[in-house]
């Protein structure tokens, strides 16, 4: 069993890395590997480790949701809140509805035994579109009208929505005949007539216990202090989305998945510096998450079984989405302040199929559904063409489709190492501000530039600085750049260009000002800097 995780742990990461230099989404990579080392062809992943896949997968997606709800916006959403409401509806109801009437026509299925392949192949995947619309909004694109927000939520509602018909058409379909239920007063209803009602009660549920769980995570991390680092934080407020989605299993009221989203949507609007902290945490864990939800996705698809089902297959998933998905973005934004271009995006944005079909595209077979291996099939079809697409048409159409606007920082993670820039001289200022980036860098795990203006042509005093440099940053990824210029426009100029994090600098000199940073220069630096300077005082008396 450990060998399988270190198979599926390097193998994943590193053929994940060289997709991703190759121009093709990292988890084309992942999905390769998992057919690989699957039972179809290496079969080196042992049975233990994909007996349990689907617990695997399913704290994969509780991670991602999370992140998720952790990236939502409260006022963009309320711009866009009818738009988001009908994405989760409309554009996956239309393509389940499609689906199901190309299967009988391409399939010969009956209509529930297409409907229940629908309700498969329209659910979205928030392993793909969960971390294409995040880095979206780091980037800037589509924020100015809420799109990856309303985008985000709606494939949350679609997949609560398209899980619950699933269910109820696999009971009745596995039964032979429909159930009725009689409620006080003699009132007989069949699970259709309730299905508005379980719906309404699962996402009002989900967000109510949503909340709950985010105010009992601000009482614990935050009010009683029972965790002191952010990685206990991450820990915790993990062990309870699981135990959302896990609770849902068992008493299936309400949306475990939903809840989860909405846990992290109310942690930032509870206390948005826990909510920042866990937003970090949250991202180390995908980067584990991601790896393994994927290469057992890919050990999951039956390659004997695609051949048979491939042109027909491909069919349906076309008259799925260009048709059915296609008239339901239409409906969603209609009369919205969506332009053509935007209302385009959905189709890269809105369209990638993978972990819902991964988690319960062999069920009808494993029930003994009449046409449960093409269905199988379809769905395997339906993550090997729509998730590499998804996530790379996401990225590819975004810039040509979505208007930049201002990136809102407590919303989305800030991905990179920080970097700062030491600008020094040949003072004793010198050790007090280098000693100062490197405790700033130690901290963060960030990188040091350390800046030397150098008008007079000193080599020594470079070689000087060089030598303090290498034993005070020893440890510490750093660059030495000696430029020369105007000593405030080129330590700004630099800051700027090399997008540091902040500018450390010495407060004031007692030299000359042809050896020293003297207060006027710190001064200049502080008032025309965009970027936060840190002035450093000397420690010691001269």
């Amino acid at each position: 069993m450990l060998e399988s995780i270190i198979w599926i742990l390097l193998m994943g990461f590193f053929v994940g890395q060289i997709a991703r230099r190759l121009k093709a989404p990292a988890l084309v990579g992942m999905v390769l590997v998992g057919i690989l080392l699957g039972p179809q062809l290496g079969n080196v992943i042992s049975p233990e480790v994909l007996g349990a896949a689907n617990s695997l997968r399913t704290i994969a997606v509780m991670v991602i949701l999370m992140k998720a709800g952790l990236g939502l916006d409260r006022e963009k959403l309320s711009q866009q809140g009818t738009v988001a409401l009908r994405l989760g509806f409309l554009p996956a109801a239309c393509e389940a509805i499609a689906i199901a009437v190309a299967a009988m026509w391409l399939l010969q299925f009956d209509f529930l035994t297409g409907l229940l392949l629908g309700c498969i192949i329209g659910a979205e995947s928030p392993a793909v579109i969960v971390p294409g619309m995040l880095r979206l909004k780091s980037l800037g694109w589509g924020v100015k009208k809420g799109i990856p927000d309303a985008i985000l939520t709606g494939s949350a509602l679609s997949d609560v929505l398209l899980l619950l018909v699933f269910s109820l058409l696999l009971a009745f379909l596995s039964q032979g005949k429909a159930t009725t239920i009689t409620l006080l007063g003699g009132i007989t209803l069949s699970p259709l007539q309730l299905l508005p009602f379980q719906i309404i009660i699962q996402i009002t549920l989900g967000v109510l216990l949503g909340w709950v769980t985010a105010r009992i995570l601000v009482s614990l991390l935050v009010k009683q202090n029972w965790t002191q680092t952010a990685v206990q934080d991450s820990l915790v407020a993990a062990g309870f989305a699981l135990g959302l989605v896990v609770s849902a299993e068992h008493i299936p009221v309400f949306s475990g998945y939903l809840a989860v989203m909405a846990a992290g949507f109310f942690l930032i609007e509870l206390d948005a510096p826990l909510a920042r902290r866990l937003r970090g945490g949250f991202d180390s864990l995908w980067t584990i998450a991601e790896i393994i939800l994927f290469v057992l996705l890919g050990a999951s698809i039956q390659l004997n079984v695609l051949g048979n089902t491939l042109l027909v297959g491909l069919l349906v998933l076309a008259i799925g989405t260009l048709i059915g998905r296609s008239l339901g973005w239409y409906l969603s934004t209609l009369g919205s302040n969506w332009t053509g271009k935007e209302r385009l995006f959905l189709l890269a944005g809105n369209s990638a199929k993978a972990t819902v079909q991964a988690a319960i595209g062999a069920i009808p077979l494993a029930q003994g559904i009449a046409g449960g291996e093409t269905i199988l099939a379809i769905a395997a079809l339906s993550i090997l063409v729509t998730a590499p697409l998804g996530a790379w048409a996401i990225p590819t159409f975004a810039p040509k489709l979505l208007e930049k606007g201002e990136v809102d920082p407590t919303k989305v993670a800030i991905s990179g190492r920080p970097v700062f820039l030491a600008a020094v001289d040949a003072s004793p200022l010198t050790t007090d501000v280098l000693t100062k980036a490197a405790d700033l860098a130690r901290r963060s795990d960030g990188d040091v530039i350390v800046l030397y203006v150098d008008n007079l042509g000193d080599k020594k005093a470079i070689a000087q600085l060089q030598e303090q440099a290498q034993r005070l940053l020893s440890d510490i990824c750093y660059e030495f750049l000696s430029l020369s210029g105007t000593v405030t426009e080129e330590i700004v100029r630099v800051a700027q260009a090399r997008q540091v994090t902040d500018i450390v600098i010495g407060k004031r000199g007692h030299q000359p000002w042809e050896e020293v940073l003297v207060g006027s220069v710190s001064q200049a630096v502080l008032e025309t800097s965009p970027i936060p300077v840190i002035l450093v005082e000397c420690s010691h008396k001269e």
